[in-house]
């Protein structure tokens, strides 16, 4: 059985960090692209960061460029958000999400191309 299981999130205000981690089970973890999208109220799911499968390659959307950090512990299965600076814009629910492999690093933010997701942990940032 498959698991994905976000903890981090919660309520901070703009300019503070939080950091999200998901726990995997289930699958080829290690042999898996990860990646962190984010959904907020009346928007479509954006891709955030993702990281390959050994952690050497790195992806992130411009928004968040410089602020957050990905990264993974292959002997824990376990991937993490580090998300440093944060404002208004970034509140939303995040998702942890796996590609095995192949994947291709070219579509890395395209939601559809995902097999496994967790339920989300909420990130919310007041002013």
């Amino acid at each position: 059985q498959v698991q994905l299981v976000e903890s981090g999130g919660g309520s901070v205000q703009a300019g503070g960090s939080l950091r999200l981690s998901c726990a995997a089970s289930g699958y080829s973890y290690s042999n898996s692209l990860m990646t962190w999208f984010r959904q907020a109220p009346g928007k479509e799911r954006e891709g955030v960061a993702a990281i390959g499968s050994g952690g050497g390659n790195t992806y992130y959307v411009d928004s968040v460029k410089g602020r957050f950090t990905i990264s993974r512990d292959n002997a824990k299965n376990t991937v993490y958000l580090q998300m440093n600076s944060l404002k208004p814009e970034d509140t939303a629910m995040y998702y942890c999400a796996a590609k095995p492999t192949p994947f291709y690093s070219r579509y890395w933010r395209d939601p559809m191309r995902y097999s496994y997701w967790g339920q989300g942990t909420q990130v919310t940032v007041s002013s």
